[in-house]
């Protein structure tokens, strides 16, 4: 999968080999090293101190996640695990997309969930009906998941997952946006989008970049500054 893409939002492939392990064998990769960490890792951290991503910070890092599910999306796959853990973030916040283990071609007729983390895992894939056919619209469930997180400190099926309750169940229903004077109502209506049970009336990834540039012009791949 690393070898398929060259991509900026990415995470590239620098070297790889297979390794004898007795009757076995592994594929061992050689990753770049990414010092800030995880998306979460900085999630995390301001959530800790009472603080949230400002809406600019937010529709950058969002931009280069959706650029980069754009490039999988058009080769035809799915990454399928889309997560802030799964979510590098350079120093200059540009996102990396990591972790392409679940990754697989977008339409499918089959399916195993446990490929993807249960809290970020799209309504379709909890009871995939045997005429189902599951298409690259997970990953927006997923991102709209990711959008949720930065804008508010955490998924919004983290809780219910931590505690124990039914995430298959929750997700059914329309999400709720926390009420907040943070973000703008365009913003809110973005995430609102792409949390939509039914996963042939969500949009595509192009749809959503749309959206995201029109709240947003995006000059170069760089977020402009507001004045």
């Amino acid at each position: 999968m690393h070898r398929l893409f060259n991509h900026p939002n990415i995470l590239r492939l620098e070297g790889h080999c297979m390794m004898e392990k007795g009757p076995k064998w592994e594929a061992w990769l050689l990753l770049p090293f990414v010092r800030r960490g995880t998306l979460w890792n900085a999630v995390e951290a301001l959530r800790d101190r009472n603080v949230f991503l400002s809406e600019e910070k937010i529709l950058y890092i969002l931009h280069g996640i959706c650029l980069g599910l754009k490039a999988i999306h058009d080769q035809g796959y799915a990454h399928r695990d889309l997560k802030p853990t799964n979510v590098l973030l350079e120093d200059d916040d540009r996102p990396l997309l990591m972790d392409l283990g679940s990754m697989n071609h977008s339409r499918i007729e089959d399916w195993a969930a446990q490929r993807c983390t249960i809290s970020y895992r799209a309504p379709e894939l909890f009871s995939v009906d045997s005429n189902c056919v599951i298409d690259e619209r997970t990953d927006i469930w997923s991102l709209g998941c990711v959008l949720y997180s930065m804008m508010f400190g955490e998924g919004p099926y983290d809780m219910i997952f931590q505690k124990g309750d039914s995430v298959a169940l929750a997700v059914q229903n329309s999400i709720s946006i926390p009420e907040n004077n943070r973000y703008s109502p365009g913003l809110q209506s973005l995430l609102s989008s792409m949390m939509v049970v039914n996963h042939l009336d969500r949009p595509h990834i192009s749809s959503i970049l749309s959206q995201l540039e029109a709240l947003h012009p995006i000059v170069d791949g760089q977020a402009t500054t507001r004045i």
